[in-house]
């Protein structure tokens, strides 16, 4: 297939000149899909203009076109791209008079402004060139079938992101990676899908040119050529969408279901669900355009789809995993449910500490038991990206085995060195690679490659440990000319003078120095304000170890000890840490362990402040899989460097000669 989409790409040399490379994909991408609607209709033409002759009514055409052809759309003009070029003086009016001539279901000319396109080809003089070139390539269904056609698409994709050196987060998913997806998605149900009549949705927010839809028909039908599959779209790019809508068009897909829009801002499928769900929104990508829909939505709680959390504007990936989650077909009274797989970068697993929007929404899913398995993907696996990857697996009807419980799956070392990299890509997952990944999920046993953990073992209590603030106090020189300077300070006359008076004298108490900071400035008539008197003791104090401690001075905690904040710890403490409960029931008897085993023995006057007490989660997916590899023997290490050493010495004695 690279083959045939270097040849179909090849036609862009001829827009060299008028055009630069970031705009070839304006023209090779409505033109192949032309070019493939023209080989699909070849063989109905006749057909097709028959009834088009005979039916004025859209409807009418419709329906007689795919009684008679099994096509859903049909085209009322006479050209075709070879009939087109016969008259050459008119080739751009009779191109565009072909374009306008589809069925409303092909817009997807529009989307690509492809009739200003045609007139600037002809005005550039290239649209002979171009067309001749796309007449001679054989797109029809004998030729290249369905899944070729998507890996066509695919290298075309590539080639036009390469040339638009787009960023990292607009990427296209990579075959590959997606029938591994589809694979471990489809893998609980192989059996089920098997049987006579089988009957299921598809479903992917962010359908980009509508790959993983197709990958998931074709795995589908290999099971079971008999069985039916509705594919459902939603994609923001109006030119993704346009390859998308066609594509599914030609499967005999309804194009009603493939939908243009801002899948976060507005879902177009709102109050629908499907039997899978899959996805892979862009990396890094942040959602400020659909701000003020996403918080909106977040506000309604477990009635809107992000009532779990909000991620941080800068990266809106988290956000389509929870719309995921609501897509999902809600479990019915056999116990069947819905499931998804998401490509995500390494982020989810763990950004955000306790209490935060992201750490809240891993809450969300864990506590719900919907993660069931987590594979982390082999480096340099993507075009324009090599940054680590990770496929979620989300089911929300587990097997009995899988029940609160996770897969982690370490495929990091089972891909495939390509013989040429494309890009960023220098990997690729083989069927032989993909079968041995699935057989893997499939065992869901303990393995080198394979850990299963408990739902609550990522779950964590984020606990804060103080200690008492210890300071004397002295009105030397420096501390005195430090206070004085200060801003809240500067201002206070005769300051410096009465700070003099004090001497050499140290305190260890802080209550102590106060009572005699009071005489002194009063003696002087120097008033200060509370903001004032405490920037003055800090400026006057240094931290102390042999000084008493200081106490909170008003409120309900008067008397207490006050915490220094620069010795303040934030420590985090897993669920079921020494052996105790995995609940939440049991933070207070756990952390008082943890304190009593972990903090005592080493800060007697320590203590926990329960009121900034949390709840976290996070997924530190490679320690699992952490080999400790002892340092070499420093008799090896000593050896290897003499023997450097002797070379060098060896060299500057010949320099020497």
């Amino acid at each position: 297939m690279s083959k045939l989409g270097n040849f179909v790409w090849g036609i862009a040399d001829l827009l060299r000149g008028p055009y630069k490379p970031h705009q070839y994909g304006a023209v090779i991408l409505p033109m192949t899909i032309l070019r493939r609607l023209e080989c699909v209709m070849e063989p109905h033409r006749e057909a097709m203009a028959k009834i088009v002759a005979e039916h004025d009514d859209d409807l009418r055409r419709k329906t007689f076109v795919r009684r008679a052809t099994g096509l859903p759309f049909y085209n009322t003009s006479a050209f075709t791209l070879e009939v087109a070029l016969e008259d050459p003086d008119n080739l751009a009016a009779n191109l565009v008079d072909y374009i306008n001539g589809f069925s409303s279901e092909i817009d997807v000319f529009k989307h690509f402004e492809f009739e200003t396109q045609i007139h600037n080809l002809d005005r550039a003089g290239r649209l002979n060139l171009v067309v001749q070139g796309f007449a001679g390539v054989d797109l029809h269904p004998d030729a290249v079938d369905n899944p070729g056609m998507g890996d066509l698409f695919e290298h075309l994709i590539y080639r036009d992101f390469e040339a638009a050196n787009a960023e990292a987060g607009d990427f296209y998913t990579p075959r590959d990676a997606i029938r591994l997806l589809v694979d471990l998605v489809f893998a609980e149900d192989t059996d089920a899908l098997r049987a006579p009549g089988t009957l299921r949705s598809v479903y992917d927010p962010t359908a980009g040119t509508g790959g993983m839809l197709s990958v998931a028909e074709e795995h589908l039908l290999s099971l079971n050529p008999k069985a039916k599959l509705a594919l459902y779209a939603q994609e923001v790019n109006p030119a993704s969408y346009a390859v998308c809508k066609s594509d599914l068009l030609i499967k005999g897909q309804d194009v009603s279901n493939v939908r243009h829009g801002d899948t976060l801002a507005n879902d177009l499928f709102a109050g629908e669900t499907f039997d899978y769900c899959l996805c892979n929104p862009p990396y890094g990508v942040d959602w400020k355009a659909s701000e003020t829909a996403v918080r909106a939505e977040h506000k309604r709680g477990d009635r809107g789809r992000f009532g779990a959390g909000l991620p941080g504007v800068g990266d809106g990936a988290m956000l389509f995993l929870l719309h995921l989650i609501s897509k999902m077909r809600p479990v019915d009274a056999k116990g069947n449910g819905g499931r998804a797989g998401i490509v995500l970068s390494g982020s989810p697993l763990f950004n955000g500490g306790a209490g935060s929007g992201p750490s809240d929404i891993r809450g969300h899913l864990l506590e719900n038991d919907l993660v069931e398995a987590i594979v982390a993907l082999p480096l340099d696996m993507f075009y324009n990206t090599g940054i680590a990857t990770y496929l979620w697996i989300l089911d929300n009807s587990k097997s009995p085995e899988r029940q609160g419980r996770v897969q982690l799956i370490d495929a990091t070392g089972m891909g495939s060195k390509m013989r040429k990299s494309l890009g960023a890509k220098r990997v690729e997952i083989s069927e032989a690679d993909r079968a041995k990944i699935v057989q893997t999920y499939d065992r869901f046993t303990e393995t080198s490659t394979s850990k299963i953990i408990d739902n609550l073992d990522f779950a964590y209590w984020s606990i804060t440990v103080e200690r008492p603030l210890r300071l004397n106090f002295a009105c030397s020189p420096e501390r005195t000319k430090t206070a004085v300077d200060t801003k809240a300070l500067a201002k206070v006359q005769g300051l410096g003078e009465a700070l003099d008076t004090f001497g050499d004298a140290l305190y260890l108490n802080r209550e102590e120095f106060l009572r005699e900071l009071s005489k002194h400035l009063g003696a002087r008539g120097i008033g200060l304000t509370a903001p004032q008197r405490k920037a003055l003791w800090q400026a006057l104090g240094e931290r102390d170890e042999n000084a008493d401690t200081c106490t909170v001075q008003a409120g309900p905690e008067k008397g207490s000890p006050e915490p220094d904040t620069a010795l303040r710890d934030t420590e985090m403490v897993p669920f079921g840490w020494g052996g105790h409960d995995k609940n939440h029931d049991a933070a207070g008897e756990t952390i008082d362990a943890y304190y009593a085993a972990e903090i005592a023995p080493h800060f007697p006057d320590a203590w926990i402040d329960h009121a900034k007490t949390k709840v976290g989660y996070e997924i530190p997916f490679t320690r699992h899989f952490y080999t400790f590899v002892p340092p070499r023997p420093l008799a090896e290490i000593d050896a290897d460097l003499n023997k450097v050493v002797a070379e060098i010495i060896d060299l500057l004695q010949e320099v020497e000669r």
